[in-house]
């Protein structure tokens, strides 16, 4: 191997270090990431499935937001103080939202009338949108259009919706309890944190 072939190699591995240092620190810099680690819901990212529980003696004061779902109906948090609400934030272009779509129907019509109640939060889509996936996914329970951001906001600094989609268990004093961040990819784990505050008896 001659002198210049040995220079160029040398070049090349000092060139390839010095790029590998810039991709770890701009993986430490990151704002989207700062942004999942403080709880910010500017963007969004896809969750990891995990499961946050929240003591009933650990949890902040009742959440407070109003919206108008896709049928242009009204609706508010105090409307839903007395029982359990499961909020699932979602839009249609989302896979894991579609995936677990089905699932989350079959929770609804389990617990309707036996002490919870589900919304959806549509971070993106039109009323027609929703209505159309709605439709194509046998959903039946409604969801608020939240293009303005206004019940995101309402969550931040309490258990922030940061990942699309993540779904939040609500106490009946209208306390969030629970936090699923990312696709319920078991139902059986959201079915048991469901029946959990359902049973609580205050």
């Amino acid at each position: 191997m001659n002198r210049t072939s040995t220079r160029r190699r040398t070049a090349l591995s000092a060139a390839a270090a010095v790029l590998a240092l810039g991709l770890l620190a701009g993986c430490s810099s990151d704002p989207l990431a700062a942004q999942y680690r403080s709880g910010d819901s500017k963007q969004y990212i896809a969750g990891d499935g995990t499961v946050t529980e929240i003591p009933a003696a650990d949890r902040a004061e009742p959440v407070s937001f109003t919206g108008t779902t896709e049928t242009g109906e009204t609706v508010e948090a105090s409307q839903y103080l007395g029982q359990v609400l499961v909020l699932n934030f979602w839009y249609a272009g989302c896979a894991p939202c579609r995936a677990e779509a089905p699932a989350l129907e079959t929770l609804n019509v389990k617990y309707a009338g036996n002490g919870a109640t589900f919304l959806g939060v549509n971070v993106r889509d039109q009323a027609a949108t929703a209505v159309a996936f709605g439709t194509s996914f046998g959903v039946t329970y409604p969801s608020v259009i939240d293009t303005n951001g206004a019940v995101q906001l309402a969550m931040s600094g309490v258990v922030a919706p940061n990942a699309v989609p993540t779904t939040l268990v609500i106490d009946k004093q209208g306390r969030v309890a629970a936090r699923i961040l990312g696709q319920a990819t078991a139902p059986s784990i959201l079915d048991t944190l469901i029946s959990s505050a359902v049973a609580e008896t205050s």
